[in-house]
Order: structure tokens, then sequence, then C-alpha cells
């Protein structure tokens, strides 16, 4: 892997410890974020794109899917396309995965989250009355 490959998908944050050093993937990073908002009540699930559903149906597993997220030196973006259920407030839900996914990236990489931005893909009605 070349230098130029190696900055643009991982994030280094900590640096010539007595160990080695830690780098963290993009890809890790978008694996938190995903879990973290499906964890939250009234989110069905995540909204990808057309490639992302045919891996779904082929039966291998995207955690990612729906999140894409901008890692820098400053700070953490974060993207996500979410599909809610039916009859929960879209405003309170998006704001519980705003602060659920913020948290479980700082807590768990030590990077900073500057945004978290949610865009309702679609409502899940099968489960509704």
């Amino acid at each position: 892997m070349n230098k130029e490959q190696e900055n643009r998908s991982s994030y280094k944050i900590h640096e010539k410890s007595k160990v080695g050093e830690v780098q963290i993937a993009d890809e890790v990073v978008a694996i938190i974020a995903g879990i973290a908002a499906t964890e939250v009540e009234g989110v069905a699930s995540m909204s990808g794109n057309i490639t992302n559903e045919l891996v779904g149906k082929l039966g291998m597993k995207n955690l990612s899917k729906g999140v894409k997220v901008d890692v820098s030196s400053e700070a953490v973006i974060v993207d996500l396309a979410l599909v809610l259920e039916y009859g929960y407030s879209i405003p309170k839900t998006s704001k519980s995965v705003q602060d659920k996914v913020k948290t479980a990236i700082e807590n768990m990489t030590g990077l900073n989250v500057s945004e978290v931005n949610v865009r309702i893909a679609g409502v899940n009605i099968e489960n509704s009355k």
C-alpha cells in the first residue's frame, strides 16, 4: 500500500509510542456509526445505494451500508441514510441517532466528531397497525 492510499483510508491516532502506532481505517469508523445508529429505537435499517442492496441480497452483511464518513486530522463528519419505523418522531429519532453516533465514535476511537448528518431515506410500514 503506497503512502497516498494509506493516508486516504486510515487515520493515525497515536504516533511513535513505545510499542508502535495506531491507525483506524475509515471503514471502521463507518461500521461504528452504522451499528450505533441501528441501536436507536425507531430506526428500522440503514439505506444504501444499489451496490449495497445487491451485496445484502447475496448474503454478505455490509455493516457500513448507508454511512459515509470523512475523517480528517481535525474532525470526523458522518453522513447517514436511515429508514425509520412508522409512528416514530423524525426529529426526536434523528437527534437520538446523532447523539449516539457521536458518542460511540468519540468513545471508541478518540476522534472528534464535528457533524452527524441524517437523511431519512424511507419509512418502514410493515409492522404498523
